[in-house]
């Protein structure tokens, strides 16, 4: 296969818990060809679109320099790739929708993952109110006075983040008795611009969330990220630690719930978050946790995925499986 990885640019990869890194080894791995490019790169030739793209080798390494050795960019069109592999990090800004845009100009010519119309439509943060039996008691508002009154309902403590929030950033646990509540609540409402999510707090958020790995709504593994001490967010990068962990009944339940859903919007690899039993957020721009699952476990998760994307581009090509 002929693989395109939209990603940030490769220097800047934290390549030990990098899934799209993962993925581009095992590619490379299974001597497919890895090309790579960022959101600039694309674009359209009045109705074909385009990547100014590098043909990307591939290797095991601690740096970006010694992962990565790159050829110079070439024009490509996008259904001369098998596979477009959408990895580029949020924000979900504008350049990040009018990408979204230009990759739609390629359904039906190569295999996207994830589905552009998906990416725009099932916001991370919100997507999991389609689901509300699942899901902590939530809220979406600007309103300082709703937060403040939510709190009081919620038994003193709430989890608020901004709507358009990733990575941990901007999120905050709020609680009865902290000095600083009035400002939590302000800075997170931008006093009042800003539509921000808050939940309920739950308890067992101390003993970690976990980070599930789906491929076309099937489950090839999972993390526990468990909050560094004196810290509230159990993500990796600022000081979280990866457990092992298992699926247990209440993620076997919210898979199959949300499984058919993803595969509706075109969504095959994607990162369920779940604390207490609870789904707390479903990732679909640049979900993690592979790497984590494969140094935990001892297995190569990657290859499943990739299985599935050769799998897939078999089936619209019209080869055999």
């Amino acid at each position: 296969m002929r693989m395109l990885f939209i990603v940030d640019p490769l220097e800047r990869l934290g390549l030990a818990g990098d899934t799209s890194y993962a993925l581009m080894l095992e590619a490379q791995r299974r001597e497919h060809e890895v090309w790579t490019c960022q959101l600039e790169h694309l674009g359209l030739e009045h109705d074909d679109p385009i990547a100014e793209a590098q043909l990307t080798l591939v290797r095991p390494g601690a740096t970006p320099a010694e992962a990565f050795s790159v050829e110079p960019h070439v024009s490509i069109p996008l259904e001369a790739f098998d596979v477009v592999m959408m990895r580029k990090d949020p924000p979900v800004d504008t350049a990040y929708l009018h990408a979204t845009w230009i990759l739609e100009q390629a359904r039906g010519k190569t295999l996207l993952v994830n589905d552009p119309r998906g990416l725009r439509e099932l916001n991370e943060h919100l997507a999991v109110l389609r689901f509300p039996e699942l899901t902590p008691p939530t809220v979406v508002t600007r309103s300082a006075r709703r937060l403040a009154a939510f709190q009081r309902e919620q038994g003193g403590a709430i989890v608020v983040k901004p709507v358009d929030g990733y990575g941990g950033l901007g999120v905050f646990v709020v609680r009865d008795g902290d000095p600083n509540t009035s400002s939590l609540i302000e800075n997170a409402t931008g006093a009042g611009t800003r539509w921000t999510v808050a939940q309920r707090y739950l308890p067992e958020a101390t003993a970690g969330d976990k980070r599930i790995v789906l491929f076309d709504g099937e489950p090839v593994g999972a993390v526990l990220r468990v909050p560094a001490r004196n810290e509230a967010r159990g993500n990796l990068h600022v000081g979280g630690k990866p457990v092992r962990t298992e699926l247990d009944v209440d993620d076997l339940a919210i898979i199959r719930a949300v499984a058919p859903v993803l595969r509706e919007h075109g969504q095959l690899l994607v990162g369920l978050d779940v604390i207490g039993g609870k789904l707390t957020e479903l990732n679909i721009t640049s979900p993690t946790g592979i790497r984590h699952i494969e140094a935990l476990e001892g297995r190569n998760v990657s290859g499943l995925v990739l299985e599935g994307l050769e799998r897939k581009a078999r089936a619209r090509a019209g080869q055999p499986s």
